[in-house]
């Protein structure tokens, strides 16, 4: 039950995060709130440039195999974060430079370090497996930035204040987090060249094809406004946003309650029965969870979109989103999936060779679409769907580096759930109350018969 709970602290940070945006986007000014999310905005890609290559060499090498290479690592991990919390004044130096307001510059760098600590803190703990402290401690972080925010934007509702409410919150939430792992992560730096060599070649290659990957939605974002214009490119470009977001929650979120014990296992017992079918079983889950996530977002898209998109972009959405469902579906898998094999053989060429050619795939994609259709929005939107499946196709290869046993009979249900609710919104079109009552119908009796074997998996 550990996992369960710690995966439903990742859909209440979630949604805990969704709601702090519309709320402070009512309380705040328009300038004062584009003010606010530039300022997030930069503090996570300052934080994604200094720190992630860490994050994601905790990911494969902490704690390893037995009690030694844990305190090993630890120490390691510690002291590669101190190095590189220094360097970040650096970066600072040249924002001043650039005529940023020194107090903001110096709020940024409190916040990006702090923020990145804390990230890195939980990291360790999900690789500990220690599920419960970390679904208390992700859940706290959470509630504690979204109410320092708020309370910072009603004592005054500006730019400024916010910020105060945001480093607040990570002073208490670094100071909670220290109190409740003293004794299980004790923070004692010892420098290790061994392990820092190794961590930043496989750390800095795996942070670059996750910037890789980022660029795609952003090439698309840049094709779709060059070939409809700001106005036409609006409803595509929101769709892509929105259902981009949902998918990374799914995978990211089993991701980080299943990659763990894989890592483990693998340490340890290398290719044994065991490794094999956790590995088949974690293959299963992030097919099955997103295709029922794909039957349940296609039975409420009409009502949905009627609900949250305004009315100018309406039948652009429709028209649109069904292709970006598809193609963030392959992309998720792409990012999370198919790379897992060469992640934990730390084959580095093969992570960024992927993470490049699903950029690329779909951005031509949709390139080629564009010009082939011109004016078309549904046009490269089924470029950018075909390009991101020629990615999957292309890197599924990548499977056959660690042998797993695939279950899959929840995938055959989820993947029935999908198909049978994509049939029911085109069969009943003329009726959208029935097409939405009967996909949905569909999509709880198929994708509830899978849920209830993926769960258990999750929560044993």
């Amino acid at each position: 039950m550990a996992k369960i709970a710690a995966l439903a602290a990742y859909f209440y940070q979630a949604a805990l995060a969704f709601g702090l945006l519309i709320v402070l986007s009512h309380l705040l000014p328009a300038a004062e709130f584009a003010a606010y999310s530039l300022f997030v905005s930069i503090v996570q890609f300052a934080g994604i440039a200094c720190f992630e290559w860490l994050r994601f060499a905790c990911n494969r090498f902490y704690p390893g195999p037995d009690a030694q290479s844990e305190a090993t690592e630890r120490g390691a991990i510690v002291a590669e974060f101190l190095v590189s919390a220094l360097l970040c004044p650096l970066g600072a130096a040249v924002a001043i430079a650039w005529g940023v307001p020194v107090p903001i510059v110096l709020a940024g760098l409190i916040a990006t370090i702090l923020q990145s600590a804390g990230e890195l803190h939980l990291t360790m703990l999900r690789f500990r497996q220690a599920f419960r402290l970390f679904s208390w401690l992700q859940g706290m972080r959470a509630t504690i930035f979204a109410v320092a925010s708020l309370g910072g934007a009603a004592i005054a509702a500006d730019f400024q204040h916010v910020v105060l409410g945001i480093l607040a919150a990570n002073f208490l939430y670094s100071a909670i987090a220290w109190l409740a792992t003293r004794r299980l992560l004790s923070p004692v730096p010892r420098w290790n060249g061994e392990a820092a060599r190794r961590h930043l070649a496989y750390g800095g290659v795996s942070a670059g094809a996750s910037i890789a990957s980022m660029f795609a939605p952003l090439g698309l974002k840049a094709i779709l406004t060059a070939a409809l214009g700001p106005a036409g490119a609006a409803a595509p470009m929101l769709a892509l946003d929105l259902l981009q977001r949902l998918f990374v929650l799914i995978v990211s979120s089993l991701h980080a309650i299943r990659y763990p014990e894989l890592v483990f296992l693998f340490d340890r017992d290398g290719e044994s029965p065991a490794m094999r079918r956790e590995l088949g079983r974690y293959y299963s889950l992030l097919v099955a969870f997103s295709l029922i996530a794909v039957a349940g977002l296609m039975a409420l898209l009409e009502p949905m979109t009627h609900f949250v998109v305004p009315g100018e972009l309406q039948a652009s959405f429709l028209r649109t989103a069904p292709l970006l469902i598809v193609m963030a579906l392959m992309r998720a898998l792409t990012q999370t999936l198919l790379p897992t094999p060469a992640h934990l053989r730390r084959h580095l060429p093969a992570i960024g060779w992927l993470a490049a050619g699903d950029c690329l795939a779909t951005c031509v994609g949709a390139f080629l679409a564009m010009k082939l259709f011109p004016g078309s929005d549904l046009a490269i939107a089924a470029g950018a769907a075909a390009g991101a499946a020629i990615a999957v196709v292309a890197g599924s290869a990548l499977l056959r580096l660690v042998a797993f046993e695939m279950p899959w009979r929840p995938v055959l249900f989820s993947g029935g759930a999908a198909v049978a609710s994509f049939a029911c919104i085109r069969w009943f079109a003329d009726a959208p109350l029935l097409a939405t009552g009967s996909a949905l119908a569909v999509t709880l009796l198929l994708g509830g018969l899978a849920c209830l074997k993926l769960l258990r998996w999750i929560a044993r």
